[in-house]
């Protein structure tokens, strides 16, 4: 279906009662809804957005175009959980209202201030000439959940040197000051980060470009996010315009990070070490994280890509979350841990130890199209072993490790229905390990893997057949010791 842009910009207010009972009905019909992620209702789902910890629960919004999979006029839909496992949909929490955000409330974040939950986001509007102009837009959310939105912008201009590519407001505190970095091109067309200061959330104070070592590196960079971890700065953002390079930038777009010392925020310099993926998987996008109640750094990112195309349009929606994943910095690199709290899912549980030498073995219990599961493989001399998972008769997602080339390989050939193939079919990144741990989340239609705790991290969505549900495990070329525990989902 080619849409115009009249529908892709129609208000979900202007659809009918039956109109939208038919498309929750197609919605609900797919056989590749996700069992344990946030996805939407119908519709599309891309970046989260207002990630935080307020009155006790931890919330969550997302970018949402309720009426087909499409990328259209842009709500935000909000989600609630007191574990980060079980959420509530909540409903629209900000909706486009207002000359400022009429053609979507883009991406945001959120803090809170005074007993309330600020909601900082980019008002997206077109002039009669479909010029597009950016704004940044307030919102605020009191202790019953109610949100209501500033009639004005807090930031109504761009400044000189930038395009109206300009969006994605990030906020923090810092003693009694608040800043939050924005996502920007510069006229020359090429990406970069801008910093505000305010000390009410109301009347910013443009600072001026954050200096990295980058130099040109995209032509926008989209959802920045910084923070302090452990004594170190990071900057997570997601370029656009970045060409492949070997096993690096294989996705349309990336996601990543960089990390040294703390942003300074009277030079607006950052000294820090090269720009490092987030993930190595086929569709992550536009992270952002949060600090919970705990203390804890906590990253939720976009499961998708845009301008993509996938199997569950042809079902009125698109797309998912990741799990929340704990961070922690070690040797100058982001660690990524799903959260504790997902153990909550477990259920039936199995677990073998065996060597496989030569070969491919199948166990009692290790089967399932939704499941959490570890995988420890040490002692080997095997040239390549994994794991094969959501195996049919002609489907098969494959995780490995070539010992010679001392790599990790996410291989979705022939995981079920193709994804944008013409961007590759294999994800691999260099690890250099005496033992090798897989950590797998499968759910419905996606796959989320920690390798060796968190050092590294392949997200992607896969769409076998229903009764592609088949694990094997294998060795080439020698042998490995194996040990696995699956836990089997509701």
């Amino acid at each position: 279906m080619i849409w115009t842009t009249e529908q892709r910009y129609r208000r979900i207010e202007e659809a009918s009662a039956e109109e939208l009972s038919e498309l929750r009905a197609k919605v609900k019909g797919c056989k590749w809804r996700q069992t344990f992620h946030i996805q939407p209702e119908t519709g599309l789902l891309n970046d989260p957005n207002g990630f935080s910890y307020f009155n006790g629960e931890y919330h969550l919004f997302y970018q949402w175009f309720p009426l087909g999979p499409v990328h259209g006029l842009k709500y935000w839909y909000h989600t609630k959980s007191k574990n980060l496992v079980h959420w509530e949909n909540v409903g629209i929490g900000i909706a486009p209202t207002n000359e400022y955000d009429s053609h979507g409330c883009y991406s945001g974040s959120a803090i809170e201030h005074e007993g309330k939950l600020y909601l900082l986001y980019t008002g997206n509007s077109r002039d009669r000439n479909w010029i597009r102009h950016s704004y940044q837009c307030l919102a605020i959310m009191d202790q019953t959940g109610k949100i209501e939105k500033r009639k004005e912008p807090v930031i109504h201009h761009i400044p000189n040197g930038y395009t109206n590519h300009f969006r994605d407001p990030k906020v923090w505190k810092e003693g009694k000051t608040f800043f939050t970095v924005i996502g920007a091109q510069r006229e020359n067309k090429t990406g970069c980060v801008v910093l505000y200061s305010s000390n009410d959330l109301i009347n910013w104070k443009f600072e001026g470009e954050i200096k990295t070592n980058l130099g040109a590196f995209g032509y926008m960079w989209e959802c920045p996010d910084y923070f302090e971890l452990q004594g170190y700065g990071v900057l997570i953002f997601s370029p656009q315009g970045i060409e492949p390079y070997e096993d690096h930038y294989q996705n349309l777009y990336q996601s990543g990070y960089i990390i040294g010392e703390k942003l300074d925020v009277e030079r607006l310099s950052l000294s820090h070490a090269p720009f490092q993926e987030i993930d190595r998987g086929f569709d992550f996008y536009a992270p952002q994280t949060m600090v919970d109640g705990n203390g804890r750094r906590i990253l939720i990112g976009w499961m998708g890509m845009p301008e993509i195309e996938y199997p569950t349009d042809k079902s009125g929606w698109a797309h998912c979350l990741t799990l929340p994943r704990e961070l922690t910095i070690s040797d100058n690199k982001l660690i990524q841990k799903p959260v504790k709290e997902l153990e909550l899912l477990r259920k039936q549980q199995y677990e073998i130890q065996d060597v496989i030498d030569q070969e491919k073995k199948m166990y009692n219990g290790f089967i399932g199209t939704t499941f959490e599961m570890i995988c420890d493989f040490e002692n080997f001399d095997a040239k390549e072993f994994g794991v094969e998972f959501r195996v049919g008769d002609c489907e098969k997602t494959i995780i490995k490790y070539d010992s010679i080339q001392k790599k990790v390989i996410l291989d979705r050939t022939f995981s079920g229905q193709p994804v944008a193939e013409e961007y590759g079919t294999v994800r691999k990144c260099f690890l250099d390990a005496a033992k090798v741990k897989f950590h797998l989340f499968v759910d419905t239609s996606s796959v989320e893997i920690f390798i060796n705790d968190g050092e590294e991290v392949f997200t992607s969505r896969i769409f076998p057949q229903e009764d592609s549900k088949g694990i094997r495990f294998f060795a080439e070329g020698g042998k490995v010791l194996l040990h696995a525990t699956k836990w089997d989902f509701e």
